[in-house]
């Protein structure tokens, strides 16, 4: 395997406004945990990595390292790229999500191509897709 630590090889790199504010986010509405955090001299974090089951996500706040990215919200812009994750129960995970301030893009329902899905959008402006497989 040539991906370090049993690491996927296509993991979501994100660009978010308060990586502090992300970390506690992803962990209560899509049920993340904090895999890794580097922290600059001031104890601020400028990368983070979490986990949910074999899905990664990784990011850093804007200016990290001098970056100049900015996130979609702050871009004033739709997120051209959506994230789509398979999970036990969309519909549970989308009370919870919304919850925990995700903003509804679309409700919980059955797709043509066979999945349940729904989609909803972080405080940064990504847009994530939640799907379970439909019984047969």
């Amino acid at each position: 395997m040539f991906s370090p630590n049993n690491m996927p090889q296509l993991s979501a790199y994100l660009t978010v406004k308060d990586a502090n504010k992300s970390i506690e986010f992803y962990n209560q509405a899509f049920g993340f945990v904090v895999d890794e955090v580097s922290k600059d001299d001031q104890g601020a974090p400028q990368h983070v990595s979490m986990k949910k089951e074999d899905a990664v996500i990784m990011f850093a706040p804007e200016g990290a390292w001098g970056s100049t990215k900015k996130t979609p919200v702050n871009l004033n812009i739709s997120c051209p790229v959506s994230l789509y994750i398979y999970c036990e129960d969309v519909d549970v995970l989308y009370k919870q999500a919304i919850s925990y301030g995700a903003k509804i893009v679309t409700e919980p329902n059955d797709s043509f191509w066979g999945d349940r899905f729904c989609a909803v959008m972080d405080m940064d402006g990504y847009e994530w897709w939640f799907a379970s497989v439909l019984k047969k």
